[in-house]
């Protein structure tokens, strides 16, 4: 990622919430009856999940009343993985025994999904998706200035086959060696390790989260669709809510016309188009705003 055009490090604290979104925070905390917080990364930018993140959604949850829990409200494409740990280490030490509700107002993927594995209990849409978590490799193409990702399951995979393939072939193994010679060994240890980490994060949230109940054994089992591509075929493709429930995860399915999803829909239109044109990333409470500029031609 280090290549690639990124937003400044900085957040800004923007001070109130706009009024508009304010009204529907008020409003959706007395339905839900615990506090609100929104975590938007852009789909627009080029913006994923990252370590500092963790640190404005601190700044926001240390000014709030978390004495009847929290709920948080995620719309990401994903990012780093370690980050969604600590993000879920934070919801849970803040809202304490009263424990996080995880809200999916449209794409929690990758990193994103995993932060919602942390919470007790995921709230979905019959339209919200969350994802695989299984690593990718993102590049920036300076040329075409465009991100390429790379499913890392699909390149150790594609690297082990032709290992095999040269190991058991008789005769000539040139064509095999010329394409093994266009991987790293090393680097493939690397994205084992990756692929490791991953896995590791989600099972270890839901062991001491809401699938307790179970060893890590009996929960890696359940959730093969979210830890490689195996079933789902791409990294992109959704995980719907009956999916997810049928993981054994704690879900909560609103229907459409539904109250309480109509005034979360209202506030992801809202936050959505604000960090599609004003922001690459918002953190928001009915009081506080931390929002990161999206990046410029010059950045």
């Amino acid at each position: 990622m280090s290549n690639m055009p990124v937003i400044q490090k900085v957040m800004v604290e923007q001070g109130q919430t706009h009024e508009t979104r304010k009204t529907l925070f008020v409003d959706l905390e007395k339905l839900l009856g615990r506090p609100v917080i929104t975590y938007f990364t852009s789909f627009h930018f080029p913006v994923q999940i990252e370590n500092g993140d963790a640190d404005m959604i601190e700044g926001i949850l240390q000014k709030m009343d978390l004495s009847k829990g929290l709920a948080l409200c995620i719309n990401s494409p994903g990012g780093d993985g370690m980050a969604a740990e600590r993000i879920i280490n934070l919801c849970r030490t803040y809202s304490g025994t009263e424990e996080y509700w995880a809200i999916v107002p449209s794409k929690a993927k990758s990193a994103a999904t995993m932060v919602c594995l942390g919470a007790s209990k995921i709230i979905m849409g019959p339209t919200s998706e969350l994802g695989p978590v299984d690593p990718q490799l993102v590049l920036y193409d300076q040329v075409q200035k465009k991100l390429n990702r790379f499913n890392i399951y699909n390149l150790i995979k594609s690297y082990e086959d032709l290992f095999s393939k040269a190991v058991t072939a008789k005769g000539n193994l040139e064509p095999f060696l010329q394409q093994l010679a266009n991987y790293d060994s090393r680097e493939i240890e690397e994205y084992r390790a990756a692929m490791a980490l991953s896995e590791d994060i989600a099972i270890r949230a839901l062991h001491t989260g809401m699938l307790d109940s179970l060893s890590q054994k009996e929960i890696k089992k359940k959730i093969e669709i979210f830890l490689s591509p195996k079933q789902t075929k791409d990294h992109g493709r959704p995980i719907y809510g009956p999916e997810a429930k049928h993981c054994g995860l704690a879900i909560e399915s609103p229907k459409p016309g539904d109250k309480l999803w109509e005034m979360v829909y209202n506030l992801y239109i809202r936050t959505d188009s604000y960090t599609a044109h004003h922001a690459a990333k918002c953190i928001e409470s009915k009081a506080h705003s931390f929002a990161a500029r999206p990046p410029t031609k010059k950045e």
